[in-house]
């Protein structure tokens, strides 16, 4: 791929050419004194951006939304959502802009880039910390074969911003397939506006699911491909322990991406009720809950759907409730295939004989506060004679040895372990770390922890640090989402 020049980028304007109803043009908030301070060559280069280039004025410019390209159309996106269950008719990007669209169809987004007329009072500001959190954790999950947004780089503002105390600021630059999410829906349904919510549904079958243009019923064919993307989606974080934190409508996405990590973490011990988030105080979005807080999106995902599915609600209603009961089966039967390459299991073993052994080690590891992450790994030496790294992390070795000669007699496959149970990933003490060291200046934690956790399964002297359980001392952890 040739590499342009940032003055030379060309991003389109699709989303705000074709639902220009959902789309509101703005521009950025200047910034006073941009500093980058991470910038993702190796996207960079995929999409076509040289990444010196980005470095200079001119690329400064064009990833924090200042200086954009001749012919770009910067919007704010509109859209609805259930915050915590409770209805919001008009959410919208607050604090961030869809620049356009770049050549190879995804989409340049930024965040904190200024308030906007979606703001709610809000400042339409970020600072740092929460910035370099997003860069870092979703590059983790795009090393770990997960779907994501990914980041482009994160600009230091030299705005100060006010949250409990002073912060400085920063905008991340991020890529995604579209930032198509199911509010994105919700708000168009809810201006009884058919033909906008059928251009919009258009608009997704041809970004991210072309195979329901040729079926019979195309918008079913559009809500069946969502259900199976948004099943595999979270089967995949729950079989790595990530925990989102805050799954309202509005952050789950038409394409079957990861986005907006907010209050978002991996767990340290295995426990299906973590939660992380401050702001989830009656544990809805907890680890456990996800499959079914998944499920509960995709049924307001079907309501608004639904002048699409038949001509009336009655006929419409009973279509959406078969085409969302495929979701338990699609999860069930892709964390299955999950679960069991993750104790190196092959198919001849069938859901009746891993279901169990999985589910009693899940009981064991929860019994025992066992470190998710170091226990799986540790179960690729198990398999090759050595269960001592298992069994150090585990109190009850009575129920732990019985387990292990359980599942060894069906002759697991260390090298099928290894390829799917991460070395590293980013752990809540290292990213805060990270994270502290940055807003003083001092990004050599941050290039270190990201250097481990984008090859996260191939073990590496020296970085022992990174693949450590977090220290007994570090008490309950708390994320944030920083606005």
């Amino acid at each position: 791929m040739s590499i342009a020049p940032a003055q030379t980028v060309v991003l389109g304007n699709r989303f705000a050419r074709e639902l220009p109803e959902l789309a509101l043009p703005w521009q950025a908030d200047a910034t006073p004194d941009p500093r980058l301070l991470v910038l993702n060559e190796p996207l960079a280069r995929e999409l076509g951006l040289d990444p010196g280039v980005l470095r200079g004025e001119a690329g400064i410019g064009l990833l924090t939304g200042t200086a954009v390209p001749e012919g770009a159309t910067p919007v704010a996106q509109a859209y609805a959502g259930h915050q915590f269950g409770g209805y919001s008719p008009r959410l919208g990007d607050g604090r961030a802009l869809l620049l356009g669209e770049l050549p190879d169809g995804r989409d340049l987004h930024l965040k904190g880039s200024g308030r906007t007329p979606f703001a709610r009072g809000g400042d339409g500001l970020a600072s740092v910390g929460p910035m370099l959190r997003e860069y870092v954790v979703s590059e983790a999950m795009h090393a770990l074969g997960i779907p994501t947004t990914r980041s482009l780089a994160v600009v230091a503002t030299g705005r100060a911003v006010q949250r409990e105390t002073l912060l400085p600021g920063a905008v991340l630059a991020r890529v995604a397939s579209s930032h198509l999410r199911v509010g994105s829906f919700q708000y168009a349904a809810a201006t009884g506006d058919v033909d906008l919510l059928r251009r919009l549904a258009d608009h997704a079958i041809d970004r991210h699911h072309p195979a329901a243009a040729g079926a019979e019923h195309r918008y079913l064919a559009l809500y069946e491909a969502v259900v199976a993307a948004q099943a595999d989606l979270v089967a995949r974080w729950m079989l790595v322990g990530f925990v989102h934190g805050v799954m309202n409508t509005d952050n789950m996405t038409i394409s079957g991406e990861t986005i907006d990590y907010g209050p978002c973490a991996f767990l340290d011990v295995y426990d299906p009720a973590t939660v992380y988030s401050s702001i989830d105080t009656g544990g809805r979005y907890a680890f456990g809950n996800q499959p079914v807080a998944a499920e509960w999106n995709l049924a307001r995902l079907a309501e608004a759907l639904l002048p699409l599915l038949a001509d009336d609600q009655e006929q419409a209603v009973p279509i959406a409730v078969e085409a969302l009961g495929t979701f338990r089966p699609r999860f069930n039967a892709a964390w299955r295939a999950g679960i069991r390459a993750k104790l190196g299991l092959s198919d001849e073993h069938g859901d009746d004989v891993v279901g169990p052994v999985a589910d009693d080690l899940l009981t064991l590891l929860r019994d025992n506060s066992v470190d998710h992450t170091s226990f799986f790994r540790a179960l690729g030496a198990a398999a090759r004679g050595d269960a001592e790294p298992a069994r150090r992390m585990v109190l009850d070795l009575a129920g732990l040895d019985a387990w292990l000669d359980r599942w060894r007699g069906l002759a697991p496959d260390a090298a099928v372990m290894d390829r799917v149970n991460p070395v590293y990933i980013p752990r809540n003490h290292l990213v805060e770390e990270a994270l502290e060291a940055a807003v003083e200046n001092d990004l050599a934690p941050l290039h270190r922890l990201l250097e481990a956790v984008t090859a996260p399964f191939d073990e590496r002297p020296g970085q022992e640090r990174y693949a450590a359980p977090a220290p007994g001392t570090a008490g309950r952890y708390v994320t944030y989402c920083g606005t």
